[in-house]
């Protein structure tokens, strides 16, 4: 370990919290064995200190010792070098063939690198001094009774055979292993992840098994090259190269560890190594912080502390990593007191037993918790436990699934032998659904190791309390293990079997509703064709919302409306989970950790015409329109033609609010699972795999296999002669061909995985069989449930906050189907046991790879973090003041944040239903409406107009905010406008229909209410009147109507520079610039139609684009709000535009290039970015498309007033408090901003890290860094401007003085020629030429601000002309 600098990794870092390859993989292979047993030899073993020990040297003595010493020593091989080298481990304590209860584990390991080789004999060594003065010194003899002590001379004897004695700074190959991998950097590292390929380290994956295998308490790691104690942690988040200290959570006690050894070494305490290639380097005390003496990420002493129950120092013991034989006993000598007491050390803090109440069983994995120790450690197989403590006093609790915690307060530990402290957890038997209650103790103050009798009480629902007692616990007994045929309550079946109608059933899910309230919650998710509800029963201990990292399952029945045992057997289960629940362990356990999800019938209206005792009828199958729902879903293979029905449809946004994991759809007709997929591209019947085929085939048979009937697989002969199915499962495709299935369409679209359960041969059975249907799936149903916390688990968070991550892809390698995290950053992802790599990635964030190995009997828990792109690599925060929030803000930001992420959009969108009456409505009718909302919601609406038109039709302005008509800077403002073509309307209807929206929900809906408050809305609905009333309905593709009543196509018309410009600019163009100009808006949309596409600037040809990334972003939210856009599929043939557009974004230019378009001319001069929506390949479609229009477009207009939320805003002002306006934001040192009033500013940027730069005269240049979030409202930053007291270098004060000389100087030389000049000439009268102004000579931003009407406008303020006689001259015109 020491100055290896070659060796550290320089490629940026990746971030994951990590867990063991798995040993599932390599312990279930037949010709690896988990320890190799070995017949000694009988060498002789006089030791002579004075050699090193080649592997057959070493080999020979160690089986030597373990034969003469067989009482105390066993000699194993835990697995093999990459050379075929046996990795050799003695075991030395008493009885060392079986595992005694009582006895800490504790190890040590030599020779890690090959040619670090003083560790390796010194090893040797101390197994000779335990073994030879046993029975004769009485410190050993007690040592090896009461530990459990594990030595392994040498992790790599591959390179010790390349290394050469005498090379002191390992010049030889001997460091590595066979295959050149450096095995103290290729651990999982808890930052980032591990890229090493298992196959290439042997070494570190049989270790990896041996520590996950045994519960070492304390280890070693030996190392030469310095000579120090190092502790943990070895690297950081930030992997600084040295002097970053990387504090762990129990630093003070491996700073007391690595001090044990250091200070019984005559040489390490001293802190000066005097090592030759480092003579000055110095340890204090001779103990140091791993990462602050150089960053080793991957190393092995943090993946034990990690993931290993184990505490874990390394020690250097040499400044010459080979030395000659000759030093050996003087190293020796210098180490052996220190490797003593060093194992002596794993019998501080606390030890003892957990065990359960009722018998006295030991409880093995239960968590032992540290109050204010974030690491915590488990308790053996049998229910032992080594909690290494600093002495002082602690409360610690002992936490178990399906048991009543149990807490001990004021646990004092003293200095050297641990203090006994035993817990005893009783079952959560016999309580109601809401009342457990953690029992507490107090530790006695003797040390008396007999636990006194202790009585508990726990209080349930109903205020009954219920008393047990807790048998007495010694220290002496060691606990029983438990008995499988232990006597346990037997859970309570359903009493009642019978068909339920839909009011039946009904009554049925509320009842248990409302009689188990904390752990069943019913909610409908829509209706069905007849508007009955489709209800669902959510069990969970807390079942009205998702908790983090708690997985999501569900069971939908009754999908066709006659087959009807699944609606049966779903209500059977929730009143059996409900009634069981408290005092069954499988059902407590299940609800206490997954959340269950339960329809009983997705298609009550077949039910209500289905009749019992159908045996394969067809009668109440399909809806009420007559639909098999089960045909009825989007197809991956086939485009479904039948509409979409409202069960389907409400099932399918159900799928899309809330990250189910596994599902199962229960039908009937026969008796076998089926999996996906349920088609395939040739829709023949075949086998048809999906990228998750064997986890598929796992959970079926996990299901099969507990309904004997089914797993026999000869099901219905009466029915369908000659079917079979093996084991009970089989693939949808092969058994025949489902387009539009269900199951499939949930592991294609979303993270869930459903099979297809066919529950019996008849479909309708007599009501009198229903218990036997019970009986024979109960079991099933529950397994399959189960099935569900298998695999892998986690969170993805933000390796410098600690967030989660939503939306990120957890993806694995070779099997091509990724999930997302769910919105705190939890996931979940079904594999079968094995070792697979996998990866998480996130927008803007550096992917993390990992491997993971799964086993059959438990999830494995596998955390990510990541590392946002160009992020501080220290995490530290943006230096200058930070604005204050009020509680109202911190509202507002929650309500983004729930807007942006999961369901909260659709959800508004749901909640804002207005009755309408869709129409195109031609110039005066458009203006009646637009007055009548102003007429109608005066507070909230002021009504403006921008210019006429070339026939004299005003340009409307429709302004929607809290306070419409005022200034506010601090808020943003998005500008929506359409009709810029007359031909295209759609656009129009859409804006007045959303207009309509906002101010119907108005203090109706909090959510809209709150948007309007918080934002200003300009509404330009039609900028092109005189083309909208030429334009010609269900014409798709005609031009009549596209340009203004002067056949100017107003997008050509937007023009900065004179120089660009032929002829005057179009009214409409003069009103929309005008508008533009403001300067203050945040964001613009405008909509047009012809295509299915949102585009982004520029539509300039060959226009490089500064800020391309925020603008696609930008037009990638509403596409991705859109139900169609974001496929990209436009589909349009009218156009001819057929092709794929990905996500359906592209830049304007691509699309159809030219110069003087609005969007560009709001980029350049009005610095508000715009992006131009086409709603449709149809220019003018027919009045009866509107209402689907509108439902296609509603949530991305919506998703735009959010967004205009997003970004990064803020304040710039002097050190006095003064705003400065008129301030220069440059954003990533391109795209510019300006201060507006109070020296407010607001900036829409992509997602990630950016930098700001603020300029103002007269004051110094400020910078900062922001992060932007996809779904936080916008950071919000102060800038303080400094002074500037310099110019050009020198101090201001001499500079203003030397400038107002030279300005007095100036002025009496001009008075001076003036005069002259004037009584030369007296034929001007005035003195003076006006100069003439040339608009091209002038700077684009001073030229525009006096160009066109002198309209109150650039003021912030509206012209309202509501009153205007423009209709008159109109009606007179017509």
């Amino acid at each position: 370990m020491v100055h290896i600098s070659e060796h550290l990794p320089s490629t940026p870092k990746l971030r994951a919290s990590l867990f063991a390859f798995l040993l599932f993989l390599v312990v279930s292979r037949g010709d690896v064995p988990r320890t190799r047993s070995v017949t000694p030899s009988t060498e002789e073993t006089v030791e002579t200190y004075n050699k090193y020990y080649n592997y057959v040297d070493m080999t020979g003595r160690l089986q030597s010792l373990a034969q003469r010493y067989p009482h105390i020593a066993n000699l194993s091989s835990i697995g093999q070098s990459v050379e075929g080298r046996e990795l050799w481990v003695m075991r030395i304590t008493k009885d060392p063939n079986r595992d005694t209860p009582g006895k800490p584990q504790f190890k040590y390991v030599g020779n890690m690198h090959g040619d670090e080789t003083l560790s390796r004999q010194v090893l040797v060594y101390v197994v000779e001094y335990l073994l030879t003065n046993y029975g004769a010194e009485s410190r050993v003899t007690e040592l090896v009774d009461t530990t459990d002590v594990y030595i392994m001379p040498s992790m790599n004897p591959d390179g010790f055979e390349r290394s050469i004695e005498g090379d002191c700074g390992g010049s030889s190959e001997g460091r590595n292993n066979a295959q050149n991998k450096d095995l103290n950097r290729s651990f999982p590292d808890q930052y980032d992840g591990t890229e090493v390929n298992p196959g290439t380290i042997p070494e570190v994956m049989a270790v990896i098994r041996w520590i996950q295998e045994n519960k070492f308490v304390l280890s070693g790691n030996l190392h030469g090259g310095t000579v120090v104690a190092s502790y943990p942690f070895d690297d950081s988040a930030s992997h600084v190269r040295q002097g970053y200290y990387s504090q762990s959570e129990d630093d003070g006690l491996f700073h007391h560890l690595a001090m044990v050894y250091s200070q019984n070494h005559p040489g390490m305490k001293t802190g000066v190594p005097n090592c030759p290639d480092a003579p000055d380097e110095t340890f204090k005390d001779g103990i140091t912080n791993g990462a602050q003496w150089y960053d080793v990420p991957g190393g092995m002493q943090d993946y034990n502390y990690l993931h290993g129950n184990c505490l874990e120092i390394t020690m250097e013991l040499s400044c010459c990593k080979y030395p000659p034989a000759a030093e050996l006993h003087k190293e020796w000598d210098l180490n052996r007191e220190s490797l003593l007491a060093y194992i002596e050390t794993v019998h501080i803090g606390v030890h003892g037993y957990v065990k359960r109440a009722v018998n006295g069983a030991a409880l093995a994995n239960v968590s032992i918790v540290v109050a204010s120790n974030r690491h915590n450690l488990t308790t053996g197989k049998h229910g032992d436990y080594y909690r290494l403590l600093l002495p002082g006093t602690y409360t610690i609790t002992a936490v178990a699934l399906g048991y009543t915690p149990m807490t001990v307060h004021s646990v004092v530990v003293v200095e050297g032998k641990a203090t006994e402290l035993n817990f005893t957890l009783a079952p959560v038997v016999n309580e109601g659904p809401g009342g457990i209650t953690v029992t507490t103790y107090t530790m006695p103050s003797t040390n008396d190791p007999n636990l006194p009798t202790t009585t508990t009480t726990t209080t349930d629902s109903s205020d009954s309390t219920q008393t047990r007692l807790v048998p007495e616990a010694t220290s002496n007994s060691s606990p029983s293990i438990l008995s499988t045929e232990e006597s346990i309550l037997q859970p309570i079946q359903p009493q009642e079997f019978r068909h339920h109608s839909y009011a039946d059933m009904e009554l049925f899910l509320r009842k248990y509703s409302s009689e188990f309230p904390s752990i069943a919650h019913l909610y409908s998710i829509g209706r069905s064709v007849e508007d009955r509800v489709l209800y669902v029963m959510v069990i969970s201990d807390n079942p009205t919302v998702h908790e983090h990292g708690e997985p999501e399952f569900k069971y939908v029945a009754n999908m066709h409306g006659n087959e009807v045992v699944g609606r049966e057997l779903l209500l059977n289960l929730i009143e059996y989970m409900c009634r069981n629940y408290g005092t069954d362990p499988e059902v407590t356990q299940l609800v206490n950790n997954t959340r269950i999800h339960i329809m009983p019938s997705m298609n009550p209206d077949g039910y209500e015409v289905a009749t019992e005792g159908d045996v394969a009828g067809y009668k109440g199958r399909n809806n009420s329109n007559d639909f098999d729902l089960n045909r009825n879903f989007p197809d991956q293979f086939f485009t479904i033609k039948e509409p979409r029905q409202p069960e389907t449809i409400a099932v399918m946004n159900w799928m899309k609010s809330i990250p189910f994991m596994l599902s199962a759809n229960l039908h009937g007709g026969s008796l076998v699972v089926n999996y996906p997929y349920d088609d395939d591209k040739e829709g023949i019947t075949k086998y048809s795999q999906a990228p998750d085929d064997k986890v598929f085939q796992r959970v079926s048979r996990a299901y099969s296999q507990e309904n004997p009937l089914m797993h026999n697989g000869h099901t219905c002969e009466n029915l369908y002669h000659g079917e079979y199915f093996k084991d009970g499962i089989t693939n949808g495709a092969l058994w025949y061909n489902v387009a539009g299935g269900m199951q499939d369409w949930n592991y294609v679209n979303t993270n869930c995985f459903e099979v297809t359960i066919e529950l019996g041969c008849v479909k309708y059975p007599m009501g009198i069989e229903l218990p036997k249907y019970w009986e024979q799936n109960r079991r099933s149903l529950l397994q399959f449930i189960h099935q569900v916390h298998s695999g892998v688990k986690g969170t993805v968070s933000d390796a410098r906050d600690g967030t989660g991550i939503p939306n990120a892809t957890i993806s694995v390698e070779q099997i091509d189907h990724n999930i997302t995290t769910a919105l705190t950053g939890d996931y979940w992802r079904l594999l079968v046991p094995g070792t697979y790599s996998i990866t998480a990635s996130a927008h803007w964030y550096k992917p993390v790879r990992t491997y993971a190995t799964v086993s059959k009997d438990h999830v494995e828990l596998v955390d990510f973090r990541l590392t946002r792109i160009h992020s501080d690599p220290n995490g530290q925060s943006p230096k200058g003041p930070q604005p204050t929030q009020n509680p109202s803000e911190k509202a507002f930001q929650s309500l983004i944040k729930d807007l942006s992420l999961g369901q909260g959009l659709e959800q508004l969108v749901r909640s804002t239903a207005t009755e309408n009456s869709f129409r195109y409505r031609r110039y005066k009718e458009l203006s009646g409406f637009v007055r009548g909302l102003t007429l109608n919601f005066p507070k909230i609406t002021s009504l403006h107009s921008l210019g006429q038109s070339v026939e004299v039709r005003t340009i409307w302005a429709l302004e929607i905010s809290n306070r419409p008509g005022e200034a506010e800077p601090s808020e943003p403002k998005i500008r929506l406008v359409a009709g810029i073509h007359g031909n295209a309307p759609v656009g129009t209807e859409l804006l007045l229909e959303f207009a309509a929206l906002l101010c119907i929900n108005y203090g109706k809906n909090p959510v809209i209410t709150r948007l309007i408050n918080e934002t200003r809305i300009v509404i330009v609905p039609s900028v092109n009147p005189d083309g909208r009333e030429q334009a010609i309905e269900k014409q798709c593709t005609s031009i009549q109507g596209l340009n203004n009543a002067h056949g100017k196509d107003l997008d050509t018309d937007f023009f900065g520079n004179a120089s660009q410009r032929v002829v005057e600019a179009q009214p409409e163009t003069r009103a929309m610039m005008d508008l533009i100009l403001d300067k203050t808006y945040t964001l613009s949309v405008a909509l047009d139609g012809g295509s299915l596409v949102a585009t982004y600037p520029y539509d300039k040809p060959v226009q490089p684009v500064e800020n391309e990334g925020t603008l696609k972003y930008l037009a990638s939210v509403y596409a991705k709000n859109h139900p169609k856009m974001h496929l990209g599929n436009t589909g349009c043939s009218t156009n001819g535009q057929m092709g794929n557009i990905p996500d359906g974004v592209m830049r304007a230019a691509e699309r159809q290039s030219h110069m003087g378009s609005m969007k560009d001319f709001s980029m350049d001069f009005g610095h508000c970015p715009e992006i131009t929506v086409y709603s449709g390949c149809c220019l003018f479609p027919p009045a009866e498309q509107l209402p689907t229009l509108w439902a296609e477009n509603k949530k991305a207009l919506l998703s735009m007033l959010v967004e205009v939320h997003k970004g990064v805003r803020g304040v710039v002002r002097d050190k006095s408090g003064k705003p400065i306006v008129g301030a220069i934001i440059v954003l990533n040192g391109g795209v510019r901003v300006f201060t507006a009033e109070g020296g407010y500013f607001h900036a829409l940027l992509a997602p990630g890290n950016h930098n700001i730069e603020a300029v103002a005269d007269g004051y110094q240049q400020q910078r900062q860094e922001v992060v932007v979030s996809s779904y936080e409202a916008a950071s919000s930053i102060i800038i303080v401007f400094d002074m500037d007291n310099s110019i050009f270098g020198l101090p201001r004060e001499f500079v203003v003085a030397s400038a107002a000389a030279s300005m007095t100087a100036l002025v009496v030389t001009a008075c001076i020629i003036w005069c002259v000049c004037a009584a030369k000439s007296n034929r001007q009268k005035d003195g003076f030429h006006r100069l003439r102004q040339h608009r091209d000579d002038y700077d684009d931003e001073i030229r525009l601000t006096s160009m066109g009407s002198k309209k109150s406008l650039l003021a912030n303020e509206f012209q309202d002309e509501s009153e205007s006689d423009e209709e008159t001259l109109y009606d007179n015109k017509i």
